[in-house]
């Protein structure tokens, strides 16, 4: 989307336990941000400090989450069929 971005991912783990969101987010956000600024020969924020998250239960259903995800484009009139949306991008469960 031109204006935000949507993941859905299970954080890995360490030694410590699990990633928390915060990191995993500040990691996604200071890597795109120094690399959107490399290629646009700029300096300066790219994100906003905040971010929206929601974490998944297991009453909740993963796959409509996705597919909600996977509409964003055709919603905002940018695609027709998700599939042609270039960023789109669904990596099937590796187990």
């Amino acid at each position: 989307m031109p204006d935000h971005v949507h993941l859905a991912f299970t954080p890995l783990c360490d030694e410590n336990g699990f990633y928390s969101i915060a990191e995993i987010m500040q990691g996604i956000k200071s890597t795109s941000a120094h690399r959107i600024n490399q290629l646009l020969n700029r300096e300066g924020k790219v994100w906003q400090n905040e971010s929206f998250d929601h974490v998944v239960r297991r009453e909740e259903n993963i796959v409509q989450k996705a597919e909600y995800m996977m509409q964003n484009p055709i919603r905002a009139g940018l695609v027709s069929a998700s599939e042609k949306y270039r960023w789109a991008w669904f990596a099937d469960d590796p187990a």
